[in-house]
């Protein structure tokens, strides 16, 4: 393993260490804790989580469930913990309309070949700017810019900069983006990580979701149009995880909306083993969360579950009601925050204050 070399603020004598390494024949850094062995390790390729483990039990815990090699990666089955901008979820038909401009994203690809979703910072290999070890944790600063001619159907310029926080026990991230071109551009920003618990089965992990409403989709996992897309989870066709329940056989690829924040406007899920007490709490600030159980994944469907913190819904380009939240003016910045921590049932804390800081 490699010492990085970019600019390291706060070295000193601390256990937290950020390295440059290679897995599988991708390129990453590794961020550790030396007193405990917690690690989780980031490709470089969209600051995409390869792998995280924490101690418990006097093992060290698998608490998600990454892409295994450089093959996988670029091949992007199942979006593995992708940074989703700058739009996550599907756009319908590939094709959408800003500022009086249609755009299509799929030029040339024929009508039963045109799916697209969760944007292009997943695909962009970034650049390693800052890096920040201290007595409480790591951090890493990945930046990279879209550029008008990159990618089809989206002429607009973005520097994008992916904020990765580590401590021994949570993870957290801060994608940023500012709009470096001449005219405003439609952008919303999300994460799509894959969590387990070691090897525990789904099947068996109560999950909780502090969200009224769901959204309704047609066929195409496409949302229906208008209010006619939001329907009280009590009576959505889906699981209402407002408690804690097994997610059992329920096959989830769904949205859930309108959730309620706590007393700090953190919106918070939970993953739990109840045969062992593990939890994981995946946090937000603001938005909407997606979940979904994996059952297409080409290697080992169902092993985890996606618990996704999106800034918009799918296909939200093409909706007006969402159109003044998508506008990033020239000039402007916007920044979307999430993260999530383990713990046990004995131990089971607030959310790192340190976390939510340097996000």
């Amino acid at each position: 393993m490699e010492v990085l070399s970019a600019r390291v603020e706060n070295r000193g004598t601390h256990a937290f260490r950020v390295r440059k390494v290679q897995l599988a024949g991708m390129a990453a850094v590794e961020l550790r804790d030396e007193r405990s062995g917690a690690y989780a390790v980031f490709a470089c390729r969209g600051a995409t989580l390869l792998d995280w483990h924490v101690p418990h039990g006097g093992e060290l815990v698998a608490l998600t469930d990454g892409y295994q090699s450089a093959d996988e990666l670029a091949g992007q089955n199942g979006v593995r913990n992708g940074i989703m901008a700058p739009f996550p979820n599907r756009i319908a038909g590939g094709r959408y309309r800003f500022d009086g401009r249609d755009h299509d994203l799929l030029p040339g690809v024929p009508a039963a070949e045109r799916l697209i979703y969760h944007g292009f910072l997943r695909e962009l290999d970034l650049t390693i700017a800052n890096v920040q070890e201290a007595a409480a944790g790591a951090s890493v600063l990945f930046t990279g810019t879209i550029r008008p001619a990159a990618f089809p159907g989206y002429p607009f310029s973005l520097k994008l900069n992916v904020r990765v926080s580590f401590t021994a026990r949570g993870l957290a991230l801060g994608v940023t983006a500012t709009n470096v071109g001449e005219h405003a551009a439609p952008y919303a920003a999300g994460w799509h990580p894959y969590f387990r618990l070691g090897d525990a089965p789904i099947e068996r992990l109560e999950l909780t979701v502090p969200a009224t409403r769901c959204v309704l989709t047609d066929a195409k996992l496409l949302p229906l149009e208008g209010d006619d897309a939001f329907v009280p989870v009590e009576a959505a066709p889906v699981p209402d995880f407002r408690r804690p329940r097994p997610i059992g056989d329920a096959v989830l690829d769904a949205c859930y909306a309108n959730a309620a924040p706590d007393a700090d406007g953190l919106i918070r899920s939970r993953l739990r083993d109840p045969a062992t007490g593990r939890t994981l709490t995946i946090w937000q600030r603001g938005g909407l969360t997606h979940l979904f159980t994996g059952d297409t994944l080409a290697r080992e469907p169902r092993r985890s579950i996606a618990i996704e913190p999106v800034e918009a819904m799918t296909n939200a380009f093409n909706r007006p009601e969402c159109a003044r939240d998508l506008r990033l003016p020239a000039g402007a910045t916007t920044s979307f925050t999430c993260g999530v921590e383990f713990s046990s049932d004995s131990e089971i804390a607030p959310l790192n204050p340190a976390l939510s800081a340097t996000a």
